[in-house]
């Protein structure tokens, strides 16, 4: 059975770093491609990042351009969501999501997939930004 593990998440301070960490087991990320989705209290789960396999395309949602960056290590089948300069804005839920083709980043014309064309999600990894 495959499973997404995220890891990583925790309290930080505003204008704090934090590394989010996507494990799998059951299957191979390297043919995947890989979202970050979160989800705040009382608001609706909303894309994050997308990248697709094997060094293709990084797609971000505007609220973090420039503060988050998503990468891969295909021989660890990690991928992982690196944020800094965080607000507390960025308080919530965070989910790794696995979906094919590959390239799926890329079908949205520059936008994030709807989470309902991802199929495989972990179990959400809770970040906390308050001083």
């Amino acid at each position: 059975q495959s499973q997404l593990v995220e890891s990583g998440g925790g309290l930080v301070q505003p204008g704090g770093s934090l590394t989010l960490s996507c494990s799998a087991s059951g299957l191979a990320l390297d043919i995947y491609a890989v979202g970050w989705f979160r989800q705040a209290p009382g608001k609706e789960r909303e894309g994050v990042s997308c990248i697709n396999s094997r060094g293709g395309s990084m797609i971000y949602a505007e609220s973090v351009k420039g503060r988050f960056t998503t990468s891969r290590d295909d021989a660890k089948n990690m991928v992982y969501l690196q944020m800094s300069n965080l607000k507390p804005e960025d308080t919530a839920v965070y989910y790794c999501a696995a979906d094919f083709p590959g390239s799926l980043c890329d079908y949205y014309g520059g936008d994030l997939p709807p989470e309902a064309d991802i199929g495989s999600w972990g179990q959400g990894s809770q970040v906390t930004v308050s001083s």
